[in-house]
């Protein structure tokens, strides 16, 4: 029974292995939706670049977390 059960979560997992590829071929995102829209992030950019001193006051401003908005920092560089 133990190596039914095996084999069956086997083809269970290369059967969601395979249709989370067809979807990021489709262009679906995986995993959870950013907090921050693109256009918020470019107001980050644009608010660290004209000379907010701390991170913390754009976060605030933005309602999210301050490693938030590094991360977005991050991923724009």
């Amino acid at each position: 029974m133990g190596a039914l059960a095996e084999f069956e979560r086997a083809l269970i997992s290369e059967r969601t292995r395979a249709g989370m590829a067809a979807a990021r071929l489709r262009g679906h995102r995986m995993g959870r939706p950013p907090k921050l829209t693109p256009a918020q992030v470019a107001e980050v950019r644009t608010a660290l670049e004209e000379g907010t001193p701390r991170m913390e006051d754009v976060a605030a401003r933005l309602g999210v977390s301050v490693s938030t908005v590094a991360r977005a920092v991050r991923r724009e560089r």
